[in-house]
């Protein structure tokens, strides 16, 4: 039986010999307010650690930059842009929503200029989440493939028709699905585009996947969970030319019958930085409005 216990969080490590860390400032600087707050983290983060890098157009490949953590503006698209720029390089982060909803970027403006100093001195913990390898083969070629964090997904174009996608665990087909699209999606992901076709959440430190069709055509079919352990095959049939793969976001390929997608878990692992005062549940509660009260008319 696969274990399926998450990692225990770590301290950081970036003090030896009790330097400063190295820290690069990143964010989408087209989102309101984001250049600004840059300019203001330009003028305090030296008070605390050494600025080495700063990126506000994702120019940069962020795997090529030596530092010991990320302070990431924006919102979750800009930590899925920022995972993708480190590739296999993955270093902790600091999401600071500068968004709507922020689940992953979970510090604000106040908290991180509140949090910094105990950041940098060590006092903080480093969580790590699965992340996914996405890719594309043509018979035994490798076509393309993508590091992802939130999921994969199969998606379609007009003229919207219904898709038949086979899905296979471990080379076994599982079953044959009659749908919109398919999802696959790690923890960290559930609460993304998962959610939004009817998915459960998963609890974002967990190792596995859950699979989730789009509108399926039958009353029978529901998402399935399934350990990391395993690989996830999708085949189509009769696919459109619009027909895509689509990791975390961005289109990684179109789809054709000749074509087949397999995701698996990647060797690399999303580090985010996090604080006492926040926690899981406060987040599905303050970010997803998870749960609430009854009213008895009182």
């Amino acid at each position: 039986m696969p274990n399926l216990k998450p990692p225990t969080p770590r301290q950081p490590n970036w003090l030896p010999n009790a330097r400063k860390p190295q820290v690069m400032l990143v964010g989408a600087g087209d989102r309101e307010h984001v250049r600004e707050e840059a300019v203001r983290l330009q003028k305090f983060i030296p008070q605390y650690a050494d600025l080495v890098h700063v990126d506000l157009d994702w120019k940069s490949d962020l795997s090529q930059v030596d530092t010991d953590f990320a302070i990431v503006l924006g919102g979750d698209g800009s930590l899925l842009a920022a995972a993708r720029s480190m590739g296999t390089r993955q270093v902790p982060v600091v999401g600071v929503n500068m968004g709507k909803l922020g689940f992953l970027a979970e510090f604000s403006q106040e908290d991180l200029f509140a949090e910094l100093a105990n950041i940098c001195h060590g006092q903080c913990s480093v969580i790590e989440h699965m992340m996914f390898r996405c890719q594309v083969f043509e018979g035994e070629d490798l076509i393309c493939h993508q590091l992802g964090l939130n999921e994969a997904a199969i998606l379609g174009g007009p003229p919207f028709q219904i898709q038949t996608i086979d899905l296979y665990v471990d080379s076994e087909l599982a079953t044959t699905y009659n749908c919109d699209g398919l999802i696959v999606s790690t923890p960290v992901g559930s609460t993304a585009h998962n959610l939004s076709a009817g998915g459960p959440i998963l609890r974002a430190d967990l190792h596995a996947f859950v699979v989730s069709p789009i509108s399926p055509h039958t009353l029978t079919v529901r998402p399935v969970v399934d350990t990391a352990e395993r690989t996830y095959e999708i085949r189509v049939t009769g696919a459109e030319a619009n027909l895509s793969v689509v990791v975390d976001g961005r289109v990684l390929a179109r789809l054709t019958p000749e074509l087949r997608v397999v995701v698996d878990r990647a060797e690399q692992r999303f580090k985010r930085i996090a604080v006492a005062s926040h926690s899981y549940y406060r987040t599905l509660r303050e970010k997803l409005g998870w749960g609430g009260r009854i009213d008895h008319g009182r």
